[in-house]
């Protein structure tokens, strides 16, 4: 069959280089990711063979293998698993240039120059480990056939610029990574990586609890036959018959095992290998339960969010396993999409082995594990944010904006999530505060939890809304995901203090006392302006739904409200935004009668009249759209509103 020969494209190629020229200290870490993909292929070939009868393939050995020449200075991964075809091997292997490397190829550079932790920290979330193996190679093959497929495909590159793919005739079912290693090298930490001892403590260290076998099979002597590591050193009994494969690993499953028997590093690897994550988790957490329907889980929680955390087609969920048989690698049915970033095993005792995600769906023993995890995982992040502070404020700035997804799907843990959230506040600009902290802190006579949601934080402090809450130093939440203009929606409370939105309804701040006294001067101002409100919400009415006057401003002129059951503009921006049909909501217009421009256009609408002084409406209708841009909306009629100030400035000259 004809090679053909291809070039990486600029980025990948970038990458290459940048892997080969050390982005690690470690370079071990390259036979764990071979390991790690074969052993992926396994759980898949066996996993294909139990759900497709037709697929002709030996399931009774499935297995990975090791193998060192000296003489050649290869180093070959070998399993038996699912194998590739040719156009999954284009797919997969023969280019690493996607939407992702560039962003990917930035950040990289950026870690580099800062900490080199961080870059290794970074190749995981990118799924570019199989070309970890230039670091220690001159060369790479990857030879490859699919099960039930009659032909296979040879993939070699340098990793220079080009690679080369070919389909070859004979190649035995799986996938067999060969590399050809570069010289040792102590300084570079290239070290002999076809010692048998170098490579029995990679597979200890990073791969003792992967399910399948990884035999290292005896090392190729320079006349072909096997050769034992004792004979290699002394050069004695090469008479005798041929070592058998040595398995290397334990294959013990961690979560079956006490935690005692378990240390900090065992689970660190085992959160890496099921993850493809090189940073060690933030959290850990173990869960047995016993009696009618028994399983074990072990859970972790990541230490930074994944770059595609929020994309669609993000794989979530939990690894399945049936008796330490593994079933599926994204159990969806196991947490709830808000909790999608937590990674982990669950092993159940019950389950049939040939269970399908229709199924799950349906199976009462699935949900009630999905509640019991759910529940175990919001509990750990409750103790995390009262015993280590440190680390909870890491997690809620990883993953706070998706838990809050929770607030609108799951009711039944919705105080727990409330519980565990924390907010930007006016209280302090830098630290963010729980609902518990702003409880405490509240004013006597306080009654709510008063929140505002925007686009910025600057945006929310800056808005007409937030005067008297300034002015009488009430501490507001200041809500900036997109997320939160959909939960506060449903008035959702707090120990017993519900959440209220400051640019909504009346605000009647300060002790019983003020409010009383505020009444009297209300009444008094609002027969004072009687006549304008009502003039106005007549001129108005296609825009609003009233007139009144405001107890919320103490320097601006207007702003705009929604009365407290209304849809969001945001929210109704949203909306629309994904298609749906939301009907207009007319809001409310607030005037300052404290405002120098109000008191004017109450004093002149009483001088000259109703509706035959043009100037009057139009100082109306500017005095509207001042008040909507003030909190970033948007205006029917720009044009229009240009030409009017263009009017009323030329007037001041």
């Amino acid at each position: 069959m004809p090679t053909e020969t291809f070039e990486f494209q600029v980025e990948a190629r970038q990458l290459l280089q940048m892997m080969i020229h050390s982005i690690y200290s470690n370079k071990d870490v390259f036979l764990r990711e071979l390991v790690s993909n074969a052993s992926d292929a396994l759980d898949k070939l066996r996993l294909e063979a139990l759900r497709d009868d037709s697929l002709d393939v030996d399931v009774s050995d499935l297995h990975i293998v090791i193998e060192t020449d000296r003489q050649a200075r290869t180093l070959t991964v070998r399993d038996n698993g699912i194998g590739m075809s040719h156009d999954e091997v284009v797919q997969l292997i023969g280019t690493i240039a996607n939407s992702g490397t560039a962003k990917f190829l930035r950040e990289l550079k950026e870690a580099k120059e800062t900490e080199e932790a961080a870059a290794e920290g970074l190749i995981g979330q990118f799924g570019v480990g199989f070309y970890s193996s230039f670091m220690v190679a001159d060369e790479v093959t990857l030879l490859t056939r699919r099960a039930g497929e009659s032909q296979g495909t040879r993939w070699t590159s340098s990793g220079e610029g080009t690679y080369t793919i070919e389909t070859v005739d004979s190649a035995p079912q799986g996938t067999a990574v060969t590399l050809r290693l570069k010289p040792e090298d102590a300084e570079d930490q290239l070290h002999d990586y076809i010692s048998p001892w170098k490579i029995k403590e990679i597979v200890k260290r990073y791969s003792d609890f992967i399910t399948w076998p990884v035999r290292m099979a005896p090392e190729a002597a320079a006349d072909g036959t096997a050769e034992s590591e004792s004979e290699s050193e002394s050069g004695e009994g090469a008479d005798e018959a041929p070592r058998e494969p040595e398995t290397l690993n334990s294959m013990k499953a961690l979560w079956a095992r006490s935690r005692d028997e378990v240390s900090d590093e065992e689970y660190h690897e085992l959160y890496k290998h099921i993850s493809h994550d090189w940073s060690a988790p933030l959290e850990t957490i173990r869960l047995q339960a016993e009696g009618t329907f028994e399983y074990q889980a072990l859970l972790f929680i990541p230490s930074r969010a994944p770059q595609d955390l929020f994309m669609q087609g993000y794989q979530r969920g939990i690894q399945l396993y049936v008796k330490r048989v593994f079933i599926m690698d994204d159990c969806e049915a196991l947490m709830p999409p808000y909790l999608r970033f937590v990674k982990g095993v669950v092993d159940a005792q019950d389950l049939s082995l040939n269970v399908s995600r229709e199924i799950l769906q349906q199976d009462r023993q699935i949900q009630l594990m999905h509640r019991r995890l759910a529940k175990k995982v919001l509990s750990t992040v409750k103790d995390m944010m009262s015993a280590e502070p440190e680390r909870y404020a890491t997690f809620w700035r990883e993953f706070g904006r998706v838990l809050k997804e929770g607030l609108l799907s799951d009711f039944e843990n919705r105080e727990t999530i409330l519980g565990v959230s924390s907010f930007a506040t006016t209280h302090d600009k830098d630290e963010p505060t729980t609902l518990r902290q702003y409880v405490e802190r509240m004013k006597d006579g306080q009654e709510h939890i008063f929140y505002l949601t925007g686009e910025s934080r600057q945006a929310i402090e800056n808005s007409p809304h937030m005067e008297a809450f300034r002015a009488k130093g009430v501490e507001v939440l200041l809500l900036t995901d997109p997320v939160d203009e959909v939960w506060v929606q449903a008035e959702p409370e707090f120990d017993g203090k519900k959440l209220r939105s400051v640019a909504k309804g009346e605000v009647d701040l300060g002790t019983e006392e003020e409010k009383k006294e505020a009444a009297t001067e209300r009444e008094g101002r609002q027969q004072e302006y009687a006549d304008l409100l009502g003039w106005m919400t007549d001129r108005l009415s296609g825009t609003v739904k009233e007139v009144r006057l405001s107890s919320r401003l103490t320097v601006s002129p207007a702003c705009i409200v929604s009365d407290t059951h209304d849809v969001s503009p945001a929210l109704e921006n949203m909306y629309r935004a994904m298609g749906q049909d939301v009907p207009q909501v007319k809001r409310i217009l607030e005037l300052n009668p404290e405002h120098a421009l109000v008191s004017g256009l109450n004093r002149a609408h009483a001088e000259r009249g109703e509706d035959g002084d043009t100037g009057l409406q139009e100082t109306a209708e500017l005095l509207h759209d001042l008040a909507l841009l003030a909190e970033g909306g948007e205006l029917g009629d720009p044009s229009r509103f240009v030409r009017l100030m263009a009017d009323r400035l030329e007037r001041t000259l």
